[in-house]
């Protein structure tokens, strides 16, 4: 039943209840039908479900597999790293996921504990699990609405609903049933929600819907679903799977040709480890959770807070970013943008006082203390700073023309009236809507309307919020104070246009999203005209055939018809959060990734259901913050834009960094593979190779999350979420440098075994790492020379390259490490010589960027073959 549109004798009927509420039978009997009036949480995981999903990845139990086969044959070393690296991961996964799914305990809090309802016909105090439909609830300032009610009665009756509307202004409730048509929640005068809060007056109320049946126990349902998985954790997902099935074919593949060619079983399975070891980069999901959260530092500098780090690399595959207006996009502070004066109108007893600003200083109840902060609606306040900032302070005009009396604002008349005492008599002074005022106005003002109100729905069009003023003068305090007598024959002074002005950086950050190739959408709550207004100023709308949608438009549309115009809507106005999570959901199946900020428990939904959800950090709702995967600690959407810069960088450098340890564990395969091949021994030990794998790609690996972005990173479009990882040339690189690496290596091997020389095992395993050292130096840019980006613009680099050396020598020259790593000091000449045949793949690098830049400059200065 749309119980804001019927009777409220017709909702007695249909809710089996009355004015004095339920009997406490009937009551039990709601109670055992209906269930408790709570929010169930259905997806809540124990400690221990937490931690064994961290054991869940693919690459995790391989690594497991591969320890416990390194226990039986005697590897306990190599046993040992590989268990320290899944436990340390496991530890860091487990603390994110118990930190981040706290939204249902929000929205909890949020319930009040007890609640008056009239059992009987006499009061009573319930606790608010235990209320049911058709109960009668009493309601007073500083209540939380414990359920879903209809109102029967209601006395200055206000509430605060921004936390579910997202609508900042207290909403002024009726009993009167709304003519039948389609209604936002914020505009169901006559109901009020659980969790939203009494804020003046008192009222009489039936429950009309109690827990999940509520809505704020439907935006609870829709917060319950499972995380959405970002682009870099699908990619990893299916990166991980086909390193574990190439681990384990070219472990078991090697152990079978080796099987076949007679070779003892026992030296097969520990080659077949290390090469299952080799394809493994067991540093890789540590070392991106630390990249990750080095990310989430530096965007906490630009105000910015990630609460799960995975959305730090989601920022730079953002297709749309769909944004509410108020203080985001505007600095949700109500200012007058002009006024209007009726000319050659005069009002005795102003004393030559301009009849318009003395009507915005005296007729308001806002006020300004002694530390000049102004208190009060914030549309009152911008009238009434408006009118001091031109000389027309209310305490200084009170004083010659003290307020006598005030009629206030209803929502029916939509006017609010002050009297005040003149030397001439009382002054009426009356503002209101315009068209509210225009039935109040003298008959000689009455022949204007039509240029007034050309007027006013011009300002309007714009997206102006218009109050208009009229005036009169009486010969004394009249005996009847009510709008009927007071409110009538009215002179029009004229009219103050309102706006929430965008912010001047939220235009410019508008234009780089564009540049960028991502999409702003506006969605908000306010009116469509307002919305659309500032959507132009702020270049969010820019040409016609880019769409402004309201909520009841928006519901008259089928799926298909939606997903037809999706792309092209840029506004969405006067939304309820289903809606929001419809755009949502039309958009990802467009293949679109989606950034969406919220401040309400309204947004929830949607900030869960998002690529990125962005919540409010000092006007968001906690609910909101705790769905979220980000908070804006400014409220600023160029702070959105200025993450997903910082996004974009940390993404590339996973990338960069994927690239480095891929081709180095590819070198270390096709050395392990192919050395029997050739007639020689294998070229490493287990433990050489969880040497390089942590150390010699650890180290330098991470200081690749300090590189600085790449140029032009806001002029190339998004990261395309369907793309493989190895998808742009990536997958060649690895491959190619991977057999340059390998060779290497083996040529090292080969040619210290043919002089005799002793330690050709130690040679091969330190030509493998000064080579990836080499590649780590390379690849900070894809394009740029190391000569040019400079050594010390990567300090850490630069620290890791220098720390990795000095820690490599220390296992070659120190007794204890040779014993523990199984190597052997190398002779000067040695050294030198690895060193030498491991620069090549630095070079090698460096030439196939300099094939690259000249490639593009090619490109870039090729004349255009256009035919005329």
């Amino acid at each position: 039943m749309d119980y804001h549109v019927a009777l409220v004798t017709d909702v007695a009927a249909a809710l089996a209840t009355s004015p004095a509420g339920l009997d406490a039978g009937t009551a039990r009997q709601r109670l055992a039908e209906h269930g408790p009036n709570q929010l169930a949480d259905t997806q809540q995981k124990t400690i221990w479900l937490l931690l064994l999903h961290q054991l869940a990845d693919v690459m995790i139990l391989v690594l497991l597999a591969a320890a416990g086969v390194s226990v039986l044959i005697g590897e306990a070393k190599s046993a040992g790293v590989i268990l320290a690296i899944v436990v340390m991961n496991a530890i860091i996964g487990f603390v994110q996921e118990y930190r981040a799914d706290k939204a249902m305990e929000a929205l909890q809090k949020m319930a009040a504990s007890h609640a008056q309802v009239l059992r009987g016909g006499q009061p009573q105090a319930v606790l608010t699990a235990e209320l049911v439909p058709g109960d009668v609830v009493l309601l007073e300032a500083g209540n939380v609405i414990p359920a879903d009610v209809r109102f029967l009665e209601a006395h200055a009756l206000k509430v605060d609903e921004s936390s579910l509307t997202g609508e900042s202004g207290n909403v002024e409730k009726t009993v009167e049933p709304l003519p039948p048509a389609e209604y936002p929640l914020g505009d169901r005068l006559n109901l009020g929600y659980k969790g939203t809060s009494v804020t003046n007056g008192r009222a009489t109320a039936y429950v009309v819907a109690t827990g999940m049946g509520t809505e704020l126990g439907k935006i609870a349902a829709l917060i319950q679903t499972a995380e959405v998985v970002t682009p870099l954790q699908k990619r990893l997902g299916t990166l991980g799977k086909r390193l574990s099935v190439a681990a384990l074919v070219v472990g078991s593949l090697f152990f079978w040709v080796g099987w076949l060619r007679g070779e003892p079983w026992e030296d097969l399975l520990l080659v077949s480890i290390s090469l299952a070891i080799a394809a493994l980069p067991e540093a890789l999901p540590a070392l991106v959770t630390v990249s990750l959260a080095l990310g989430a530092g530096r965007l906490m500098q630009s105000h910015a807070l990630i609460r799960k780090l995975p959305a730090v690399e989601t920022l730079g595959s953002v297709t749309y970013i769909c944004t509410d207006k108020t203080g985001t996009l505007t600095l949700n502070q109500m200012t007058v943008d002009g006024l209007y004066e009726v000319p050659a109108v005069a009002l005795p007893g102003l004393g030559g006082r301009n009849a318009l600003l003395t009507a915005l200083a005296l007729n308001t109840d806002a006020t300004c203390d002694p530390e000049n902060q102004w208190l009060g609606d914030s549309t009152e306040v911008a009238l009434a700073r408006y009118a001091a900032d031109k000389d027309y302070a209310r305490a200084a005009l009170e004083e010659p023309f003290p307020r006598l009396a005030e009629l206030p604002f209803d929502s029916e008349r939509k006017c609010m009236s002050t009297l005040h005492q003149t030397p001439d008599g009382v002054l009426v002074l009356t503002k209101g809507a315009a068209g509210s005022l225009y039935k109040q106005l003298t008959s000689s003002h009455q022949a204007d309307l039509a240029d007034l109100t050309r007027r006013v729905d011009a300002q309007a069009a714009r997206g102006y919020r218009v109050l208009a003023y009229g005036a009169k003068l009486l010969p004394e305090m009249p005996a009847d104070l009510t709008p009927a007598a007071v409110e009538t024959d009215l002179l029009f002074l004229g009219f103050a246009s309102l706006m929430d002005p965008p912010r001047e950086e939220a235009r410019q950050a508008v234009a780089e999203c564009k540049t960028a190739g991502i999409i702003p959408v506006m969605i908000t709550g306010d009116h469509k005209l307002t919305a659309q207004a500032i959507a132009e100023k702020l270049g969010i709308i820019s040409s016609e055939e880019e769409l402004v949608l309201t909520g009841p438009e928006l519901a008259a549309l089928d799926e298909p018809g939606f997903a037809a115009v999706v792309e092209k809507v840029r506004v969405y106005a006067r939304v309820d959060p289903a809606q929001k999570l419809r755009i949502i959901s039309a958009l990802q199946a467009r293949h679109q990734f989606v950034a969406m900020t919220g401040d309400g428990v309204n947004d929830a939904p949607a900030l869960k259901n998002a690529d990125i959800g962005i919540a409010m950090g000092i006007g968001g709702t906690e609910v909101a913050k705790e769905a979220a995967a980000m908070i804006l600690l400014d409220d600023n959407f160029a702070t959105i834009v200025q993450a997903v810069r910082h996004g974009r960088r940390i993404y590339d450098n996973i990338l960069k960094f994927i690239r480095y340890i891929l081709a180095g564990s590819a070198g270390e395969i096709i050395a392990l593979f192919c050395a029997p091949f050739f007639g020689l021994p294998v070229p490493l030990l287990a433990i050489h190779i969880l040497w390089i794998n942590l150390i010699t790609d650890g180290l330098p690996g991470l200081a690749l999350a300090y590189e600085p972005a790449e140029e032009n990173n806001m002029q190339r479009p998004p990261i395309d979420p369907r793309q493989t990882i190895f998808a742009d040339g990536l997958g060649w690189f690895i491959l190619g440098i991977g057999v340059l690496v390998g060779g290497l290596t083996i040529a090292m091997q080969a040619w210290s075994i043919h002089r005799g020389l002793p330690h050709w095992q130690t040679m091969a395993f330190s030509v493998l790492c000064f080579s990836q050292l080499g590649m780590a130096l390379a690849i900070r840019s894809r394009r740029e020379s190391i000569f040019s980006l400079g050594l010390l613009s990567n300090k850490p680099m630069l620290g890791a390259v220098v720390l990795t050396v000095g820690l490599h020598l220390l296992i070659l020259y120190v007794p204890v490490c040779n014993e523990l790593f199984s190597t052997q000091p190398l002779t000067l000449a040695e050294l030198g010589i690895t060193v030498a045949v491991a620069s090549v793949v630095f070079w090698v690098v460096e030439i196939q960027k300099l094939i690259v830049r000249r490639r593009g400059a090619a490109v870039v200065t090729q004349p255009s073959s256009t035919s005329v």
